[in-house]
């Protein structure tokens, strides 16, 4: 009996093999975004403020009960020629009914996710764009990214293909509206 010969793996694959087997020092953070392994140190006091920050707005004043998770992974949507995206937003956020986070494995698929955060670090580009355009591509509903160097926060909304189709900026100090189902304006002033 021969053994059968197994097909060579694609130059994808053996990257998504790659990333999955990683084996990041603790309080690292690795994720794989549009084809690029990245992987960002533990984030400074600063960083965990503003995420402090808004979690406890979006939980507190949101019209509808909202599930909180904080570094969850999630399998996203890829462009052509790329291994499907595996991104760690710093809050993840979905209705409480869906109990999407109970149970999951460490990657989950984002179907149900109302709306992921990000502040930027030492790869603000990554954030700003290549995240960005993950989340889109996937149909998460809103993006709220807080911009520690221009010292603003945006709400991306109205996903389409590779990208938001709005998005709506204030400077740090200035409420930001958030839609349904959160319904309430994010205070930023704590941000200064």
């Amino acid at each position: 009996m021969t053994a059968m010969a197994h097909e060579p793996l694609s130059q994808e694959d053996l990257l998504l093999e790659g990333f999955l087997a990683l084996d990041t020092p603790e309080g690292f953070r690795a994720e794989l975004i549009e084809g690029e392994i990245v992987v960002t140190p533990p984030p400074d006091g600063e960083h965990e403020k503003y995420i402090s920050r808004i979690v406890r707005q979006v939980i507190k004043r949101s019209r509808t009960d909202m599930d909180f998770s904080g570094n969850k992974g999630l399998i996203l949507r890829s462009g052509e020629a790329c291994p499907k995206n595996h991104v760690v937003p710093v809050a993840t956020f979905a209705p409480i009914e869906l109990d999407l986070f109970g149970g999951a494995r460490s990657w989950m698929p984002c179907d149900g996710v109302a709306m992921v955060v990000e502040v930027t670090s030492t790869k603000p580009a990554a954030d700003r764009e290549a995240k960005r355009r993950c989340y889109a591509r996937s149909g998460i509903p809103f993006y709220l990214l807080a911009d520690r160097e221009a010292s603003q926060v945006t709400l991306f909304s109205r996903p389409a293909k590779d990208d938001y189709r709005a998005d709506r900026t204030r400077a740090f100090g200035e409420p930001l509206p958030l839609p349904e189902p959160f319904a309430f304006d994010l205070e930023t002033s704590d941000f200064l």
